[in-house]
């Protein structure tokens, strides 16, 4: 977990909080969508536009015609007009969505020594937050790995998971409850976070709970070593087909300042987890095979 000097939480306008998220110049996607006339309209403009009197007027007519609003929540490439995978320019945020358990799931969140104190809480609803946190240096498919697995451990929406997610906007009311809600952002921390922060990347996208389930027992991680955590994330990413040098890449660059040799030891760690599996498919194949002969007539 990073440390760093006292901060004076605060709550923010809807303005305040895109350039809590962004640069000015940052391409950013707004998106409002009216659940009573199915009309959906996205815009893409820069941070300093959106934050602007003429564009905040036209939220505000949309939200009180009956749309919720959202904003996506990486910046778009320049000169791109859709919020595409390929069009992210950047990962500038990891996020949860809690639509159940809220209140618990966010004090779990809070005294968890697996991920960073949060930057930005949101109440979109009573009972139901939106988590975010500034990060920078993660890749897309390393960010959407690690959003599996906190949705999983912290009982999030799956469904907000992938790195174009478009989350509420605060200051406009939540359109999809009978009941009028504002959603309200407050502003918890200035700190900018990196994947070393988050101690649940390296089993993604299975989490501690699919472990358990797999294993049939509990993998606490305060009794996993780093080592382990790093084999049990080779071993999930090769099993899902990603391509072997790459999770050496990913390992190498994540243990960098901690390891003489970090090419060395994350190839050993890779070829560890290959033989692990190749081991568990002659497992699988003979015990078929095995089954298959006692089920002939």
């Amino acid at each position: 977990m990073n440390s760093e000097p006292a901060f004076a939480p605060k709550s923010l306008s809807a303005s305040e909080y895109v350039l809590g998220l962004f640069e000015p110049a940052d391409e950013v996607a707004i998106l409002t969508r009216n659940r009573r006339t199915s009309r959906t309209v996205q815009r893409i403009a820069t941070a300093e536009t959106i934050t602007g009197p003429q564009f905040q007027s036209w939220l505000r007519s949309e939200n009180a015609a009956g749309a919720d609003i959202f904003v996506g929540m990486n910046p778009i490439k320049d000169g791109a007009n859709s919020r595409t995978k390929e069009n992210i320019r950047e990962i500038r945020h990891l996020y949860l969505d809690l639509d159940r358990g809220g209140h618990a799931a966010l004090d779990a969140i809070r005294n968890s020594p697996d991920v960073p104190a949060p930057n930005f809480i949101l109440d979109t609803s009573p009972e139901k937050h939106q988590v975010v946190w500034r990060v920078e240096g993660l890749a897309i498919e390393e960010a959407e790995a690690m959003l599996r697995a906190m949705a999983n451990q912290f009982g999030g929406d799956p469904a907000a998971t992938d790195s174009t997610r478009v989350l509420r906007l605060p200051g406009f009311a939540n359109r999809k409850y009978d009941a009028e809600f504002i959603v309200q952002a407050h502003h918890e921390s200035d700190a900018i976070h990196h994947a070393r922060d988050f101690q649940l990347q390296e089993d993604s996208p299975d989490t501690p709970r699919q472990f358990e389930a797999e294993t049939g027992r509990a993998m606490s991680p305060g009794h996993r070593s780093q080592s382990e955590r790093d084999w049990a994330y080779a071993k999930r990413a090769l099993a899902r087909g990603d391509d072997p040098a790459i999770v050496i890449q990913r390992i190498a660059d994540f243990r960098a300042e901690e390891k003489p040799n970090p090419e060395y030891y994350a190839r050993h760690t890779v070829t560890k987890a290959q033989r692990e599996l190749r081991g568990q498919g002659s497992a699988r194949t003979a015990s078929n095979g095995s089954r298959e002969s006692r089920e002939m007539p």
